[in-house]
């Protein structure tokens, strides 16, 4: 009945034994062109065929959740060697149609540029969605989106961690983007920039942009020291 139940959910053969009753679900966030984006997968089969979901599936009973989730993740969308961080199980008795099935989330923050999206396994597609145009998810799955992206809110006030989504060389105006993007607010540039500098966070390059249409803004990089101070201590970004 177990394997049954699988089956029905996947659409395909189970081909080792699995956990039946616990999934994992995976929060990918990625930000480009100033805009915060999240990886979304198309059910190739079973119950939910052609609908999108967060990357995820179920566990083997011989491999840790955290093995679990970076498994799934490359099988239904190439990405690897990613950092993972769980976020917490969800487990209402009727998100699952078929069954009682806990899953488990993990989130992930990533620089898009540095990965290339290859679906595979039960995804028929794996694609990149702006935050604010994510369709319809299978299940929870948009719960589970709510719960991480409200989590990322409040932790990037205490700890510069959305400052992984950046390339290497960035502007200001990039990094107020940014913010503006997770908290979902306008921000004020002259304090936000008078609030960032004061820090003394950022080492400023004494370059600038090259074959941009506007006027070329400085480029910064994060000093090394004093983020992994901030890191490790917090702190209270308020605006």
């Amino acid at each position: 009945m177990k394997k049954k139940l699988i089956e029905q959910a996947t659409g395909t053969e189970t081909e080792f034994s699995v956990v039946p009753s616990v999934t994992i679900d995976c929060v990918i966030f990625g930000f480009q062109d100033g805009v915060l984006e999240i990886l979304l997968v198309k059910h190739a089969s079973g119950i939910k065929e052609g609908e999108w979901a967060l990357p995820g599936g179920w566990i083997s009973e011989k491999e840790s959740i955290d093995d679990a989730a970076h498994r799934l993740l490359k099988e239904l969308t190439g990405l690897n060697n990613i950092y993972l961080e769980q976020l917490k199980a969800f487990g209402n008795p009727d998100r699952f149609p078929l069954g009682r099935v806990i899953t488990i989330g993990y989130n992930a923050l990533i620089k898009k540029d540095e990965y290339i999206v290859e679906p595979g396994f039960t995804a028929s597609e794996a694609e990149w969605y702006k935050i604010k145009e994510v369709p319809d998810l299978i299940y929870d799955h948009s719960k589970i989106l709510d719960f991480s992206l409200q989590r990322l809110r409040r932790r990037v006030r205490q700890a510069p961690i959305g400052f992984n989504l950046l390339p290497e060389k960035f502007t200001l105006l990039q990094l107020q983007q940014l913010y503006e993007e997770i908290l979902d607010i306008k921000l004020d540039k002259p304090n936000f920039r008078r609030k960032i500098l004061k820090m003394k966070l950022l080492t400023n390059l004494n370059e600038k942009e090259k074959d941009v249409a506007h006027r070329a803004a400085k480029l910064y990089s994060f000093d090394d020291e004093i983020y992994r101070k901030l890191t490790e201590k917090g702190f209270n970004f308020e605006f």
